[in-house]
């Protein structure tokens, strides 16, 4: 039995949850998500409750049963509160900034590099050496922060590149001079 799965979803203040067939609909104060499920589950909303159930117990419902849960759970908070992803900059001379719909960065190449900003997301830069990605799909936010850290990933001797706030890399100790 999913544990999971088996957890009604509560639906939020301000927030509008429509079901269509396989077919979800959330709308809140931070934008709107819609996703198709698959049609081994059963999507409900029961009052200011959203539940989840399956037709069979075979592994693959129930994986799915707790997975669906978890996705619309994500949609309901993402469209109330929003997610964030903060990155920061780490290295003599990195720069981050944002010019239109396009993420500019100077980690160390010859050239600069260049991210599109994918619809839906709020990319900001608070100052050169940090990046806020903000939006309501946790998916999406998540993504589009593991492509940018994976432009500069954080190497092992200085800790120079691009890394998530707080993340703990460590530092191998260089040649040993005899």
């Amino acid at each position: 039995m999913s544990r999971i799965g088996n957890k009604p979803i509560a639906i939020l203040d301000g927030v509008k949850v429509n079901v269509d067939g396989q077919t979800v609909a959330v709308e809140g104060p931070k934008g709107k998500l819609s996703t198709d499920f698959r049609p081994e589950v059963n999507i409900e909303v029961d009052g200011d409750n959203v539940k989840v159930s399956r037709y069979k117990d075979d592994s693959n419902s129930k994986a799915l049963h707790g997975l669906t849960r978890a996705l619309i759970n994500n949609m309901v908070i993402g469209v109330k509160d929003g997610y964030e992803k903060k990155l920061e900059l780490q290295g003599v001379g990195y720069v981050a900034s944002v010019q239109g719909n396009q993420l500019s960065l100077r980690v160390g190449y010859a050239n600069e590099l260049k991210c599109l900003i994918p619809t839906g997301l709020d990319v900001t830069c608070p100052d050169q050496t940090h990046i806020d990605v903000k939006g309501c799909d946790k998916q999406l936010v998540g993504q589009f922060a593991a492509e940018v850290r994976s432009l500069r990933k954080p190497e092992p001797y200085k800790g120079k590149g691009i890394r998530y706030v707080g993340e703990y890399v460590k530092i191998k100790p260089g040649k040993a001079a005899t």
